[in-house]
């Protein structure tokens, strides 16, 4: 390794809460640029527009079931069921979609494949796929890669139209897609856990399927919104905008109530008056009693200078040495370090999910009027967005009860998450949106970004933010992180990723670093948060087609329609090794 590359990385440090707490370094291959590809002939693309449209809510071609003792079973259509034994899948056409349900009495299932055939221009179509928790830098619009896991959904433009496949949130499988020249595959993961579930006598209402042609010239931002609202009609709607503060970016855990205060403050000094009230959120550091023997008081401090105040959790985990019985088995885990790191409740013993469940009852009792919740996808699975590829757990372990999938369990402690909560506003962190959709109020839709090196930000905030901007009040209010304002980030790049959210309308939260908010920052967070309070301009990416962090970003004919060109590598360029 180059000296000065050495030197750089050892002057950042670990800046993501998991390296605080694992040690481990990020997986740079997930944060690499989406190669950009070559735009269509104009004769090409008429002729792709013609047949580029694959009616994944017909019957498919092909029903495959893979079972835990390695049978695959190929099932043989009869109308709208498809049978072999006592396997079953039925198929019924509902008003929204296509429903896929699923009964295997005296069998212990693991996927079911679906495929239908269609004659797709793969030599021209690009394809946007989304990500199972949140992303890693990792989204863009892509060439066709008939082998690439494509998680709930995903959209293809062909030069004219963009069509959109996916399913309805809230299912009771994982799926991900498969898109090549000869069709499209939808994959459902039924497991619990690792291994197969065991439904017994019930029926499964695995995924209800969601298809979406696109119109000839209709831009593709427009059809990605369309389509997450054909996948969600129902999102859990905020009393207003989400905006204030968030102390992770420059405490990294070393937070204390003096500083929070001092955060509350100056959201209270910038923040419009008559406007959404702004949030002030304590992250993780409040655990130690030491540095923070009073919560309801502190919590009632933050709510006396006009700001609501907030909160961030890991309830997976236990807070002390729990009984053995009421945790997850420890093979989830790639790494013993891992496993011995993380033990974590099982939420289907129902002694373990109360004990989940009360680290959220006691900063509800606090009075904090927003609870942000985090970890919980990797306590439930073993693994990072980034690592799962097609299989978002590892084998051979279970739940200890097995008679739902996971998806199922992941969704029911969501809703009692939900429940506990009552009138606190949610945020998932590390959580599935798709399954969360509905019941959060926001959702951290991308990785950390950073308070000590701005490439983190570029490559994980700005890309996350343009290719799940769709998902924006269509599943929850979309949270692509924090704006940190540290004296490690240049205040070019600062101010723009600053006004970059404001203007989106999606979560707004600043961490302000002591002595690093001069008067030009004040200014500049005063003008985020009016726009912010209001909801934001509707900026939209405008070149997302051709870059994985856009540059050029229109706002809404209703707020003039401006395009704005921001720089974001400046004259340094990007950064080439994992950050």
């Amino acid at each position: 390794m180059l000296s000065a590359e050495k030197e750089l990385k050892e002057s950042i440090g670990n800046t993501t809460r998991r390296s605080l707490l694992r040690n481990a370094a990020l997986m740079g291959a997930a944060a690499v640029a989406a190669p950009t590809i070559a735009m269509p002939s104009e004769a090409a693309a008429e002729r792709a527009a013609a047949s580029s449209f694959a009616n994944v809510l017909e019957q498919p071609a092909k029903v495959t079931v893979f079972l835990e003792d390695k049978s695959i079973v190929t099932l043989t259509r009869s109308g709208d069921s498809w049978r072999e034994g006592a396997l079953t899948i039925d198929t019924e056409r509902t008003k929204r979609g296509l429903q896929l349900r699923l009964a295997a009495p005296g069998s212990s299932v693991l996927r079911v494949h679906f495929r239908w055939r269609a004659k797709l221009p793969a030599a021209t179509l690009r394809v946007l796929g989304d990500a199972w928790e949140r992303s890693y830098g990792e989204l863009g619009w892509r060439e066709v890669v008939p082998e690439r896991a494509l998680p709930w959904y995903f959209l293809t433009f062909d030069g004219h139209k963009t069509h959109g496949y996916g399913v309805a949130v809230g299912p009771a499988a994982f799926a991900f897609w498969l898109c090549d020249g000869e069709g499209v595959s939808l994959w459902l993961d039924v497991r619990n856990g690792g291994n197969g579930v065991l439904l017994g006598e019930r029926s499964l209402p695995m995924v209800t399927v969601i298809a979406r042609e696109g119109e000839t010239g209709e831009a593709p931002m427009t059809a990605a919104r369309a389509l997450c609202h054909l996948m969600s009609p129902s999102p859990k709607k905020s009393s207003g905008p989400i905006y204030g503060s968030n102390d992770w970016y420059y405490a990294y855990g070393k937070n204390t109530p003096a500083g929070i205060l001092r955060d509350a403050d100056l959201v209270a000094e910038l923040a419009p008056a008559g406007g959404a009230s702004p949030f002030s959120i304590i992250d993780m550091g409040w655990e130690d009693q030491a540095k923070f023997p009073d919560m309801t008081a502190l919590a009632a401090s933050i709510r006396s200078k006009g700001v609501r105040p907030g909160i961030w959790i890991r309830p997976m985990q236990p807070v002390v040495k729990a009984d053995p019985r009421l945790l997850l088995p420890a093979n989830r885990f790639a790494t013993a370090q891992d496993a011995e790191g993380n033990p974590s409740y099982d939420p289907t013993i129902p002694e373990g999910l109360d004990a989940a469940l009360a680290r959220v009852r006691q900063v509800k009792a606090y009075q904090f009027e927003l609870i942000k919740h985090d970890f919980s996808t990797f306590d439930f699975l073993g693994q990072w967005g980034f690592t799962m590829s097609a299989s978002p757990a590892r084998g051979g372990w279970n739940f200890s009860d097995r008679s739902r999938t996971s998806a199922e369990i992941i969704r029911s402690f969501y809703e009692a998450i939900s429940h506990v909560a009552g009138d606190s506003l949610v945020i998932g962190c590390n959580t599935i949106g798709h399954i969360g959709a509905g019941l959060f109020d926001a959702q951290r839709i991308g990785d950390d970004v950073s308070g000590k090196m701005w490439e983190r930000s570029r490559r994980m905030g700005v890309n996350t933010l343009a290719f799940r901007l769709a998902q924006h009040q269509a599943f929850f209010a979309a949270d692509a992180d924090c704006v940190p304002l540290t004296a490690a980030i240049p205040w070019s790049f600062t101010r723009q990723w600053l006004d970059l959210v404001a203007k989106t309308g999606t979560v707004l939260l600043i961490s302000p670093e002591l002595g690093a908010v001069n008067a030009e920052a004040k200014a500049a967070i005063k003008a985020a948060f009016a726009i912010a309070a209001k909801g934001g301009q509707e900026l939209t990416p405008v070149d997302w087609l051709d870059t994985h962090t856009p540059r050029r970003w229109q706002a809404a004919a209703a707020s003039g329609g401006a395009v704005e060109q921001y720089d974001w590598l400046g004259d340094q360029g990007a950064y080439p090794f994992e950050v």
